[in-house]
Formats: C-alpha cells, sequence, structure tokens
C-alpha cells in the first residue's frame, strides 16, 4: 500500500462516520475504526460477515438494509438517507442517520458503501428544542394576557387565544396586518411610536393604549414590547404582552368614588361640627333677644353674640371656599426670604410669650420667584402656628432656606422644624386632609394645612412632613424656580 493510500486510509478510518462497504455477494469488504468503535465490534467479527451477521434481527426488520443493498446493487441508484435506532449489546441505543450509496468499477455496479452517522445528540437536542417549543406554546395559549410576535416592521406573525378571547379577532384575520390597526381612533400613534422606540433602542417600551374589538369596543391595554435580536444583535422582530386593563379600570374608579364619598362624609361631617356651636350661640341669643326686649344692655349683649356667632360661621365657610377653588392671586416676584421674616415679626411676639426660641438659617443669595406673596405669608403663618401648638411648654424653632439643583431645574427650599410633641403615625397621613385637626373642639377649623396644600400646588411646589412622636415635626416646602428674575 502506498503512502497515499495509507494516508486516505487514515483518513477514512477516523472520520466520525461509520463505512461499510459490500460487495455484490452483500458480504462487508471495509470497515472503518468509527464503526467498530461504536458498536463494539472486532474488525474479525464484521470483514466477510453479511449483514444478517453484524446487526440484530429487529434492526435489519425495521430498516430493511438487505434488501437496500440488494436493490442498490440492481438499480444503481443510491437509498436517502433515513433514520434509525441501533443498540449493540451492554451499551446504549444509538440512532443513526444512513444511506447507501453504489460504488461503480470496471463492471459496473461492484460495492455498495454504507454510511452510518450518529445523530444521537442531535435527535435528543431536537427533542428538547421540540419540547421547549411546546412548553413555551403552552404557556403563551394558557396566558390571560394578549400575546403577540411580529417582523421588525410591527407586521403581526402569530397572536395567542388570550388575544382571539379579549377581541374577538382570531389570529387568522390578524397574521399579516400591522399592529396599529388595532388600535382605537387616535391611539396609532403613539403605538407606533412605541414600536420605533423599542427597535432604535433595543430595550423595553411600556405604553398604555387603546384597542378596538370586531364589535367596536374599545379596550385600555397596557402594553409591554421588546425587541426579539439574533446572535449578532439584528433584529428579527418584536414581541409584545398586553394587558386588558377594563377590569382594573372599574375598580379604580370605585375606589376613587369610594374615597370621594368618604371625603365628602368627612367634610359634612366637619362642616356639621363646625357650624354647630356658632349658630347654637347665635340661635340662643337670638331667643333671648326676643324673649326680654326691654333690656338695652342684654340687648346688647345678645346682639354682640348673635354678631360673634355669624362671623365664626362666615370665616368657617370662607375657609371651607379657599379649600375648595382658591383665587389665582397676584403672581409678582417674591423675596421668600422676605415673607419669612414679615411671617415671623407677625407673630414674634407670640412665640416669645411661649418660650420658643426661633433658629433662623435663610439662604442670603436666595433667587426672587414668581408667586403671591400673601398666599404664601398664610401658608408659613398656619404652619409655624401648628408648630407652636405642638410645644405648649417652649421649645426650638428652626427655619431655613436654600436653592436646590434638580437636573436641569432649581427649587426654592423651606424647612420648618420644631421639637413639639410631634405627630402620631396613625395622623401623618391625614393631616392635609380637610377638617382633620387635633386640637380641642372649638380651637380651629382643621382647614389650616389643607389650605397650605392647595396654596403650594398652586405655585406647582409641593409640601412634604416627616415625623417622629415625642421628638417633633419638619414641614418641607419646595418651590419651583421657573426663571431667574
Amino acid at each position: 500500500m502506498s503512502d497515499i493510500e495509507k494516508f486516505f486510509e487514515q483518513i477514512i478510518s477516523h472520520i466520525p462516520i461509520s463505512i461499510l462497504v459490500f460487495d455484490s455477494s452483500l458480504k462487508v469488504v471495509y470497515v472503518n475504526e468509527n464503526f467498530l468503535e461504536k458498536t463494539r465490534l472486532k474488525r474479525g467479527q464484521v470483514m466477510g460477515k453479511q449483514a444478517e451477521d453484524i446487526f440484530p434481527p429487529v434492526l435489519l426488520k425495521y430498516s430493511q438494509i438487505p434488501d437496500l443493498l440488494r436493490w442498490t446493487f440492481r438499480e444503481g441508484h443510491a437509498v436517502p438517507g433515513r433514520e434509525m435506532i441501533y443498540r449493540s449489546p451492554g451499551i446504549p441505543y444509538r440512532v443513526y442517520y444512513y444511506s447507501l450509496n453504489p460504488l461503480k468499477g470496471e463492471k459496473g455496479i461492484e460495492h455498495v458503501m454504507l454510511l452510518m452517522e450518529d445523530i444521537t445528540e442531535q435527535t435528543r437536542l431536537r427533542e428538547e428544542v421540540r419540547k421547549t417549543e411546546r412548553h413555551l406554546a403552552s404557556v403563551v395559549e394558557s396566558a390571560n394576557d394578549i400575546v403577540v410576535s411580529m417582523d421588525p416592521y410591527g407586521i403581526i406573525t402569530t397572536w395567542n387565544t388570550a388575544g382571539e378571547k379579549i377581541t374577538e379577532l382570531s389570529a387568522q384575520e390578524l397574521i399579516g396586518r400591522h399592529i396599529t390597526s388595532l388600535c382605537a381612533t387616535g391611539e396609532d400613534e403613539n403605538l407606533r411610536q412605541a414600536l420605533i422606540s423599542t427597535t432604535e433602542a433595543g430595550k423595553v417600551k411600556n405604553i398604555e393604549v387603546k384597542i378596538k374589538t370586531k364589535r367596536g369596543k374599545e379596550i385600555p391595554v397596557a402594553w409591554n414590547f421588546s425587541s426579539m435580536r439574533d446572535g449578532g444583535s439584528k433584529l428579527v422582530g418584536l414581541a409584545a404582552i398586553g394587558r386588558d386593563l377594563t377590569e382594573t379600570k372599574q375598580l379604580q374608579g370605585q375606589l376613587i368614588q369610594s374615597a370621594k364619598l368618604a371625603s365628602l362624609g368627612v367634610l359634612a361631617g366637619g362642616i356639621a361640627h363646625e357650624l354647630r356651636n356658632p349658630l347654637g350661640i347665635t340661635s340662643a341669643a337670638a331667643q333671648l333677644f326676643l324673649e326680654r326686649p326691654d333690656d338695652p344692655e342684654f340687648l346688647k349683649e345678645c346682639a354682640q353674640r348673635i354678631y360673634t356667632g355669624i362671623q365664626r360661621a362666615s370665616e368657617i365657610i370662607e375657609g371651607l371656599l379657599k379649600f375648595a377653588r382658591h383665587s389665582p392671586g397676584q403672581h409678582e416676584p417674591t423675596d421668600i426670604n422676605k415673607i419669612l421674616e414679615e411671617t415671623l415679626t407677625l407673630i414674634g411676639k407670640q412665640l416669645t410669650t411661649q418660650q420658643i426660641t426661633v433658629h433662623r438659617d435663610l439662604y442670603p443669595s436666595l433667587p426672587l420667584i414668581k408667586a403671591d406673596g400673601k398666599l404664601l405669608n398664610q401658608v408659613f403663618l398656619n404652619i409655624i402656628i401648628n408648630a407652636s401648638n405642638a410645644m405648649p411648654k417652649g421649645g426650638h424653632l428652626w427655619i431655613k432656606t436654600e436653592l436646590e439643583q434638580r437636573h436641569m431645574t432649581a427649587a426654592l427650599k423651606i424647612v420648618v422644624k420644631d421639637n413639639g410633641v410631634g405627630i402620631p403615625k396613625e395622623h401623618i397621613d391625614k393631616i392635609f386632609d380637610p377638617f382633620f385637626s387635633t386640637m380641642p373642639v372649638g380651637k380651629g377649623t382643621g382647614l389650616g394645612l389643607s389650605i397650605c396644600y392647595g396654596i403650594v400646588k398652586e405655585h406647582g411646589g409641593e409640601i412634604k412632613v416627616e415625623s417622629t412622636e415625642g421628638e417633633g415635626s419638619t414641614f418641607t416646602i419646595l418651590l419651583p424656580v421657573t426663571k431667574r428674575i
């Protein structure tokens, strides 16, 4: 055997495919190492043997190799690839992909080559992939949300059962249509922009868009879009999950309505409670006025009580109106530090009497803002009075202003802190509610902080409170600086 023949013999013997060559008498005239390794047979057990001597009867019956060998010799045509399962004694089963190819010589078809490729691992992986696909398909089909896949341009390629139930549109009706064709009037552009954003950024995009059912009913749907990419990060499609928000919206509406009714109850109770006292005093004074018309001094006292009661009722109603609808006010360049100083001057004597020490830390370069100074004065006055009421035995009051930078914007920060009794945890979420008050009856309407909240919101700001019972409270007000004045 020449060197070249030896070289090719080594290649054929070690390629990862089993090779058997049969002569016209259907005996093996060649076998490579791969076949011997796979079957755990020795060369002497294969060479010169027929297929019936090498393969188990069950496999021969299944694959019909002897019949195929005869057919190939007779017809001179190759047998296309087929699969067969082969198990040798003492080893696990293997799956082979086999084919028969005629080898022509000077006298025609002299040999037939049987090629057997071990595809056991590929078969196992293929079955796992199929199992995974079936599982995923089952998950998608059993989902309560719309699950839809699209090509990179938004054309629908799959549509699950939940989507059919929600929209009454079948997959057959939707596949091939653009996803925006489902949108309610005026909603398609929002969805289109979400698709563009998903394809460009490659990130998940969340959006709420109404879609139309087959009968024309509009349904609010929360969409979650994501891109599908191959191993090279190339966009190959889009996927979306849509959740029907109809029931959620109904529940939200019921909760809002319940909250409104609860607030209305609190409001009505507060009004009744606060107005009952002055009206009762006024009514009693009026009755006495009618009973003793000849006593000038007594009539004067009754008239004074009537006037005081009416004035008190008027104050309550005025406060309620301010809470419900703030007047626009006069917004002009305002120095917050100056407003605070005016407020402290106004209430300074009372604070001193109550033995409350005020600590000022006012930022000197605070910019002016467009605001209604009188309304802000009312806010600061109310908060400081509340702080003083929380320190009946004296204490300390800290007032600080600073400029807070927020990305591209800025805000004035006003902090009012006391070391009083603090606010109980169960009350902290209610202090801005109308008519909520921890003061004794007749010592306040419970509208003060509600009005403060409305005034701050009217200025585009926010007001927050932090409190620890027994240690004190901190009110923080943030007012936006739209532009330097």
